[in-house]
């Protein structure tokens, strides 16, 4: 906000603080071969090739850098110039501030025994020798996207494909052919580390399994504290703890038929019918039984952890009604309107307001916009009724019947930490429903993805740390488009516990006794 100082509260919150937390926390750590990170920031973990012993660094790729003209240059952060942070449309916010990856990194390597080098650019015309004389090579590619109204570069909202833009692709494969000068074989001496800014997913099939790329970090949308959040894991103050919230694919083909955006109208009023059903990222692929390059919930550590005495509780061995509670009957009274027309005169723009282009205000700006146009009243489209249907019984409370949000089970367990420094593990808790499940209301079999996420929690932990997560009536349930409902199914539950959608090393099953309830 540019106009009322609230980074720093009277009750001692600070957001600057929280904006770095927060985008740290939403770092992935993909890959770290040999383990490349995190990197010393006096460099002496690295090997230096230079005769006076300092290691080189280099700092590639436009996203590294701040746009030459400002963070806020372009209206509603319409365009992907410098470090991207934020995509662009009208929920874009101004930045108070923005610290570029490539600031932070200077502000923290010790310059008196490393040197920086920077490639301010995406162009590889020349950067194979510049590679060549650097012992580690840091490139930065991103994919940005937003809101419909701006276009960019021929990115109009939607982004046109899932790789890297502006090439990204060419600049990653130059520098990591040549990082560190090459060995007899051919092969890259020095250590490669990509870090891709993003909306969404990425493909990396260009070069993710080249020689020279040691690790790759996935830092999304950082906002305001971007540099200094990547810093914080960079050098190891802190344990990467993102966990990819998308399956990256090794194709866009992956994604499936319905993916693809729709480029041409297809009709007068051009439609896209979302035909996927429930049936979309994860969802897709494991019913297709398709190999991601990355999976939904995966992410690295710089530590290690285990699970261990991991077991299920059920709270429902009595049975468990098929429907919610029913929903309690509603107190509160609707506000009723003033439905009498004001004068025209007290809705005129006010004498002395200046109007600033791209807003909206409640105002006339002649007395003739109040006088209707002279007709019947609009009529009201046909089937249209003043009778109120009856109030969902899904509904009675925020985020609907509270009767949903009641345990069915519990599943607790230890998490061990057997790495070398403190870090944050996320728990991923996936259930399977039974076979065979058939909708109460038209005995028609329901199809059911083959696991879905229903909870998780990042734990922090130095050594070894307890748990306990519950499983609600809503985590069970699905729901009942026939009904209205959700529903919760008798049989058998396959409940999953791990690391990702694809690394679930706990399984547990759970019997579930619905019993017949009316709605």
């Amino acid at each position: 906000n540019k106009f009322v100082e609230v980074r720093q509260t009277e009750e001692g919150g600070d957001h600057d603080d929280l904006a770095r937390t927060i985008a740290r926390e939403g770092i992935v750590l993909l890959k770290n071969d040999k383990k490349a990170l995190p990197i010393s920031r006096n460099g002496s973990a690295l090997e230096s090739g230079a005769q006076d012993g300092k290691v080189r660094v280099g700092i590639f790729g436009e996203d590294a850098f701040p746009n030459p003209d400002g963070p806020n240059a372009c209206p509603d952060r319409g365009c992907n110039d410098g470090t991207l942070a934020m995509g662009w449309g009208s929920g874009a916010a101004e930045f108070p501030y923005l610290v570029s990856p490539a600031e932070a990194l200077h502000a923290n390597f010790d310059m008196q025994t490393v040197e920086v080098t920077d490639w301010k650019t995406n162009k590889v015309e020349h950067v194979d020798g510049t590679a060549a004389a650097q012992d580690v090579c840091l490139v930065f590619i991103n994919s940005d996207s937003g809101e419909g109204y701006i276009s960019w570069n021929g990115v109009k909202g939607d982004r046109n494909d899932l790789l890297p833009q502006k090439g990204g692709n060419e600049l990653v494969t130059a520098v990591a052919a040549n990082c560190g000068g090459r060995s007899e074989s051919g092969a890259p001496l020095g250590k490669t580390i990509v870090v891709v800014h993003a909306v969404g997913p990425v493909i990396l099939e260009n070069w993710i399994e080249h020689v020279g790329v040691h690790a790759v970090l996935i830092a999304h949308l950082p906002g305001q504290e971007s540099g200094n959040a990547l810093a914080d894991i960079i050098f190891g103050d802190h344990s990467p703890s993102g966990h990819l919230p998308y399956t990256i694919a090794r194709s866009e083909d992956d994604y499936g038929p319905d993916s693809g955006i729709l480029r041409m109208p297809n009709g007068v009023v051009p439609q896209q019918n979302f035909s996927e059903g429930l049936y979309f990222d994860y969802r897709y692929f494991d019913k297709h039984s398709l190999d991601p390059r990355y999976e939904f919930g995966y992410g690295m550590s710089y530590t290690t952890f285990e699970l261990s005495e991991v077991h299920l509780m059920s709270h429902a061995q009595q049975g468990v009604p098929v429907f919610p509670a029913a929903r309690a009957p509603a107190t509160a009274t609707p506000p009723e309107l003033n439905s009498s027309v004001p004068d025209p005169k007290e809705a005129m723009w006010p004498k002395g307001l200046t109007r600033l282009k791209g807003y909206i205000y409640p105002y006339i700006t002649s007395l003739s916009d109040g006088e209707g146009n002279g007709k019947e009243p609009y009529p009201y489209p046909d089937g249209y009724t003043e009778e109120q249907h009856a109030l969902s019984q899904a509904g009675g409370d925020q985020g609907g019947n509270p009767d949903l949000y009641h345990t069915i089970a519990t599943v607790e367990g230890t998490l061990t930490n057997t790495g070398e420094m403190p870090g944050d593990a996320v728990v991923q808790i996936y259930i399977s429903y039974p076979a065979d499940v058939k909708s109460p209301v038209t005995g028609q079999p329901v199809d059911m993805p083959v696991k879905v996420l229903r909870q998780f929690e990042k734990l922090h932990t130095v050594t070894y740390k307890t748990f306990k997560i519950a499983l609600s009536r809503k985590d069970l349930s699905y729901w009942d488009i026939a009904a209205q409902n959700w529903i919760l199914p008798s049989g058998e539950f396959t409940v999953s516990v791990g690391w990702s959608s694809r690394d679930l090393p706990v399984k547990e099953t759970l019997q579930v006794k619905a019993v017949s309830s009316s709605v």
